[in-house]
């Protein structure tokens, strides 16, 4: 079972269900664009290669330290699923993730002020069945999950998986991609887990 949303329990060698949504519940993406350059964050912090910026600064890199498991992002709200190996990684990951994402956003929108509502949500998960449900929790977030093109699960159904995602965590589980596959689709089970998630995440 996972430990109460909570963001102070910092554990290395620990799974963690991470939940953040925009103030108010407004939109933190509101076009392609937007979607897109937040992975590029996700790529930046996570390859295997150190990334730099024009002016030759080395931007944070947790290769290493972190792994993502599985993502999805929705219009008000985002999650993430991360192997913590380094304790203290993962709140360095989201510090320079939504810092990047809300100066990004707010430049381009021409607004100021928090974009997201509070510090994000991080539930440690205790159990591989409670694993196996919020990696599936997480793909099934969209209607039209299977094509959804912000989100994890097209590198779950096929072997084009990037350095900065390490799905081999949750596919391990399974006989094959097409057995965890299956395993999205019935949503009775996953219909059994939505209360208990969504208590987890307190108001999601």
């Amino acid at each position: 079972m996972p430990s109460r949303n909570v963001i102070k329990i910092d554990v290395e060698h620990s799974y963690y269900h991470i939940y953040a949504r925009g103030a108010s519940k407004q939109s933190i993406f509101r076009e392609p664009t937007d979607y897109l350059f937040f992975v590029s964050l996700l790529s930046r912090y996570l390859s295997k290669k150190p990334v730099v910026s024009k002016a030759g600064v080395g931007y944070p890199h947790f290769y290493g330290k972190l792994e993502l498991l599985a993502y999805c992002l929705m219009n008000n709200h985002y999650h993430l699923l991360i192997y913590q190996v380094t304790a203290g990684s993962m709140s360095g990951l989201m510090r320079s993730l939504m810092t990047s994402y809300s100066h990004y956003f707010n430049l381009k929108y021409k607004r100021s002020g928090s974009l997201f509502e509070s510090r994000y949500k991080a539930s440690r998960i205790n159990t591989p069945d409670y694993l196996e449900h919020i990696s599936r929790y997480i793909h099934l977030n969209p209607r039209y999950w299977k094509r959804y093109p912000y989100s994890s699960v097209s590198f779950y159904a096929k072997s084009n998986e990037p350095d900065w995602l390490v799905n081999k965590k949750i596919l391990d589980m399974f006989d094959s991609r097409h057995a965890y596959m299956r395993f999205v689709e019935d949503y009775e089970d996953h219909k059994n887990m939505l209360d208990e998630i969504k208590n987890e995440l307190a108001d999601s």
